[in-house]
Formats: C-alpha cells, structure tokens, sequence
C-alpha cells in the first residue's frame, strides 16, 4: 500500500516514543533498584538521545497550528485540544496517581491525596504527564497570538527564543513557576514547527528531505552535537542531562535542532521507502501510549522484580520498553472494540481521519 505523503510525521513521532519509552523504563529501573548502573553505556544511551526527544513532539505539533486555525476556527480549536489533550491529562494523571497510591509499597513514586493538585498547577510533580499539559498550554497561548494578536511565526520565534533563556535563569535560580516553566521552555519549539510548516508540507520540496547524501551530513551532524550534549553533561555530574540545557541554553537549541533535522531526514526516506511500518503505527497512537506507558511497564517490572525476584537487567529492561510500546496499543483497540474511547480521548474517531485527509490535500495560506 502506498504511504500517505504525510506518513513521515508518524515515523517521527514512532522514533520519538521509542526513545521516551527508553529514558522511563531506564530510570524507572534504576529507582527501583534494578543494578543498571553496572552498564555505564545504557545511561550513555539515554543521555545521547535525550535533547531532541521532546522538541520534536513540539515541533510536529506547531506543523499544524496555522492549517487548524483557518479550517476550525479558535473555538473550535481549543475544543479540540482540551478533548484531545487535556482531557486524557486529567484522566491518566489521575489514574496512575491513584494506582501509586494504592501499590505504593511497590511503585517508585509515592503521592498522597495532595498531589492530585499537581494535576493543576505543578505537572513535573505527576511523572511525564507534564508533556501534555504543557503542550495543551503552548497550543492554546500560541493560537491566542496568532488568531487575535495577528503575531506571525518570526514574532513568535522571537518571543520563544526569550522564553527560553528565561527558562534556564529560572532553572539555574530554583524558580518555583510552576506549569509556567514548561510554557517558556517549549514555546520555541512550537513555534519554529509553524515557521517552517510551508516548506515541509510543500510536496514539491520532498526531494530535499529523500536525499541519501543530506541524510549522511545530517548523520554526522547529529553524532558530533549530541556526542558533544553527552561528554559536557558527564563532566558535569551535578546536573547531568541538564547542564547543556540549562546552563548552555542556546547550544542546546542548536543541538536540539540537529537532532530534530536528522530525524525529520530519516522519517522522509522511510516514508520514500515504505518500510519499518511498525514506527509508523507507534507514532499514530503516541499519544495513548504516552498516557498509559509508565502504568504498563511499571506493571510489568514490579511483577519481575518484586513477586518473581528477577533482577536480570537486560530482561528489565527489554520486557519494560515492549510492554510500554504494545500494551497501551492493545488497551486502545479494545477501548476502540468496545466502544469506550472516552478512555483515551474525547475526539470523535471521524475527525481524526477527516483531518488526515485535509492536511494531505489542501494547501496552507498563512495567518
């Protein structure tokens, strides 16, 4: 079957939550005591593959901004993200809330009736639910300036690019702001996603992103910066993952942007190819495995390792990536089978595919 022309998106996305499942199984393993520190290249591996992870997410989200804004309207749109994000942002931050509370005995995080507040003003509090909230937020603030304040995408990169280092003085302080910090710290990212939404939907302009040899530059783009995010971080053992970031701010964006071009890169030729489907799939239900991931291999591991006794890490570690990857797909076709979407989402299943149609085939005027 021939890919849809948009299907890079998924790839991307596929790529993505497999390097998120990663990081969380990772360091849900080494909390729980699982001895993965014996194998220093697993944390190489997650500090290598960390800066780029979440700027993507944003920026494919920002791809669509303008393109949803014109068809639906503010109204609309803001239904549309609250039924598709904030609701599930609510729901599952609840539920994994609740089960900590209940297995605390088994479970890393231990919350108390209190921490359901967090769900409202402290997301980093509620494990990764904080991704949604803070896309939800960043959605919303960066249509509100686009469809009433008239803010073209340079304003908003601008506006985005101060955040950001705002963002790192409030890191490097010990701000407390609260969901505040993630609006300042992603809006760059959002916003570079509409600036450059044009060219990449543009199908007259594929064959810059199907080219083998821009592929290899960017390969070797991506190993140099993100060798450099890894050794600098390791020298740093203070703020490890987060020395670059906070403290080197706009080298971070620079090496956050080369990751993100590679794999924008790789995902066109996969797409060209028409192989590794299975990403595909991964990244068209991202964000229900994203709700649900930490439940499922949190599960899993606390079966092994705290009823069967095993502390194999490899075993860990393999089980908690897969089950993080494929029980929340299971748990959604049966939420579909039974007629219970509302489980992960409040948006109608025809939308979804009406809005796949229509970013496939109409074009994209600006704002």
């Amino acid at each position: 079957m021939k890919p849809s022309r948009l299907s890079w998106i998924d790839y991307a996305r596929g790529i993505a939550i497999i390097l998120v499942a990663y990081r969380h199984v990772y360091e849900g393993a080494k909390e729980s005591g699982i001895a993965v520190q014996n194998y220093i290249f697993l944390e190489y591996i997650n500090i290598f593959f960390y800066s780029f992870r979440m700027p993507l997410f944003f920026i494919l989200s920002g791809v669509f901004i303008t393109k949803s804004l014109q068809k639906r309207g503010f109204k609309a749109y803001l239904e549309t993200k609250a039924r598709s994000i904030l609701y599930p942002y609510f729901l599952w931050g609840f539920l994994q809330l609740s089960l900590q509370i209940v297995f605390t005995r088994y479970t890393n995080g231990h919350p108390t009736f209190l921490s359901y507040l967090n769900l409202f003003y402290q997301p980093r509090e509620v494990a990764q639910f904080w991704y949604l909230y803070a896309l939800f937020n960043v959605s919303i603030l960066y249509a509100v300036s686009k469809y009433f304040l008239k803010l073209t995408a340079i304003h908003n990169i601008l506006i985005g690019v101060l955040l950001f280092y705002f963002s790192s003085i409030i890191y490097q302080e010990n701000i407390k702001t609260g969901f505040v910090f993630d609006i300042c710290h992603y809006y760059i990212f959002f916003s570079v996603g509409d600036l450059i939404s044009n060219f990449l939907l543009n199908k007259n302009n594929q064959r810059y992103f199907e080219s083998g040899k821009t592929l290899l530059f960017m390969f070797a783009a991506f190993v140099v910066v993100q060798s450099y995010f890894l050794i600098e971080n390791l020298s740093h053992t203070t703020s490890k993952y987060m020395f670059v970031e906070f403290y080197q701010p706009f080298i971070f964006l620079f090496i956050a942007f080369i990751g993100c071009a590679f794999i924008v890169n790789l995902t066109f030729i996969l797409q060209k190819m028409n192989i590794l489907n299975w990403l595909n799939i991964l990244g068209r239900y991202s964000l229900y495995i994203y709700v649900s991931h930490v439940i499922a291999f949190a599960g899993v591991r606390i079966i092994l390792s705290k009823l069967l006794g095993i502390q194999n890490v490899a075993l860990i570690l393999i089980s908690g990536i897969v089950s993080a990857l494929v029980i929340p797909l299971i748990l959604y076709k049966l939420a579909v089978k039974w007629n219970i979407r509302w489980v992960f989402t409040l948006e109608k299943e025809q939308e979804i595919i009406i809005g796949r149609k229509l970013s496939v085939n109409e074009p994209l005027k600006r704002m």
